[in-house]
């Protein structure tokens, strides 16, 4: 395990028993050690957004940002476990090159055992393509990376970029507006944050919010262009009416 430490990241063990990775250069880790790094990908991401797509043919996910590879080997876990058919396909940026290119010597939970192969190919090759599933890696900036796909491609998108107090470049109203354009009209956004001026800034691109709560974890977001009975939705216009200091990131702010 101690192959993977370097001087930008350590790995650290969380709850559940799984391991993620600090690092130096964010001063942040990678999943809350609190919610536990496989479970937290499952809970926060994975399953709601199968939970609205299982049933497609083809799911079009992305994933922001790669890092340890958690949210795309989990959906990936998740989808055999359930034995669906859909085939899935991924895009997922990353700027951190080197952090991909170590990945073979993470050590994994268990549930990703079978998926070895699938790890070496994306750190060596940066793409991973079988008759059910297409992998792509962009290594670079995920803002000029997004702004190649056509409108509605992605069924989901997994927000999960650094917090928005050490990468906000990642989290503006115009970032959401990039994603509202490539996201389909019942598409799935989810999100560990939960903080005002982030869901400010997914209402003012047109998106509706909702809370993903439950036992076991701490609350997080789910957003769409379109309603979701499934979850609770949050009225973040009358949270801004009461919190009018509140506004959403802007990148001319920053």
């Amino acid at each position: 395990m101690q192959m993977f430490n370097d001087a930008l990241h350590l790995m650290v063990q969380s709850s559940d028993g799984s391991y993620t990775a600090y690092s130096k250069e964010y001063e942040e880790h990678y999943h809350s050690t609190k919610d536990g790094a496989l479970y937290e990908s499952l809970i926060k991401h994975v399953i709601p957004a199968f939970k609205l797509k299982e049933d497609l043919k083809e799911i079009v996910i992305l994933d922001i940002c790669f890092g340890l590879g958690f949210n795309t080997l989990a959906a990936i876990w998740h989808h055999r476990q359930n034995k669906l058919t859909s085939k899935l396909r991924i895009y997922s940026p990353e700027l951190d090159s080197s952090l991909v290119k170590s990945l073979v010597n993470f050590s994994y939970p268990q549930e990703f055992e079978p998926l070895q192969g699938i790890i070496k190919e994306l750190s060596q090759n940066g793409i991973y393509e079988d008759e059910t599933l297409y992998i792509e890696l962009f290594l670079g900036d995920a803002r000029e990376y997004i702004k190649k796909f056509n409108l509605q491609t992605f069924d989901v998108v997994f927000q999960d970029a650094f917090s928005p107090t050490t990468n906000p470049m990642l989290w503006t109203k115009e970032y959401f507006m990039d994603i509202k354009n490539i996201i389909k009209d019942d598409g799935i956004l989810s999100t560990y944050s939960i903080a005002l001026p982030i869901r400010v800034a997914l209402f003012e691109s047109g998106f509706k919010v909702f809370l993903n709560s439950g036992e076991g974890f701490r609350d997080a977001t789910v957003a769409s262009p379109s309603h979701i009975d499934i979850f609770d939705a949050v009225d973040v216009e009358h949270k801004m009416k009461c919190n009018p200091q509140v506004t959403s990131l802007r990148d001319c702010a920053l």
